[in-house]
């Protein structure tokens, strides 16, 4: 993938980039720090951006996790603006909005994740998904079947097909989300 931003504004991290942000003091007094992004990214941002095979996509930036990997699914709080990696426990992620992974920023740095267009998403290994159906979720893997208790994923559908033997599936979201259980 080669999503390149198509917004006005010059010098974001580029879509597949890790951002380890900038130091700024906490208080003078102290001399404590703090990493933010670096300028003129900002946390919760949202961009468009365009693919030459997978066309327009949205992205938003957000705070890395620890262990994350390049098309990992996460759920994330548009209060905290962080990323939190799904896990295969549910509870307490009904509703909540998901995005994937483009780079894989730690819980210190910041990147951007595709909550629109085509998405490449790593799936469950073992497992062959049919084009254009529902999916699902085990943990931060894609799945192709609608699963229970709140493990299917609103406002996203498989792209194309992909065997058992593969590692990732196209996924065309909308701002996707955890369904209600």
């Amino acid at each position: 993938m080669a999503y390149v931003i198509a917004e006005a504004d010059a010098g974001y991290t580029p879509i597949a980039n890790v951002d380890a942000g900038i130091q700024v003091p906490v208080t003078v007094s102290n001399g404590a720090t703090t990493t933010i992004p670096t300028p003129p990214n900002q946390l919760g941002a949202i961009v468009k951006a365009v693919d030459p095979t997978y066309g327009q996509g949205e992205f938003v930036f957000l705070q890395g996790v620890a262990s994350l990997a390049v098309g990992n699914m996460v759920v994330w709080n548009a209060v905290t603006n962080a990323a939190i990696l799904t896990t295969f426990s549910q509870a307490g992620k009904s509703g909540e909005s998901v995005a994937f992974a483009m780079s894989a920023p730690t819980a210190t740095q910041y990147g951007w994740f595709q909550i629109g267009g085509t998405a490449v998403a790593l799936k469950l290994t073992g497992t062959a998904i049919s084009a254009n159906k529902p999916v699902g979720y085990i943990s931060t893997n894609v799945v192709g079947r609608t699963l229970t208790s709140g493990r299917q994923l609103l406002n996203a559908k498989s792209g194309a097909s992909s065997k058992a033997t593969g590692t990732t599936v196209t996924v065309v979201c909308s701002r996707p989300c955890i369904a209600q259980s």
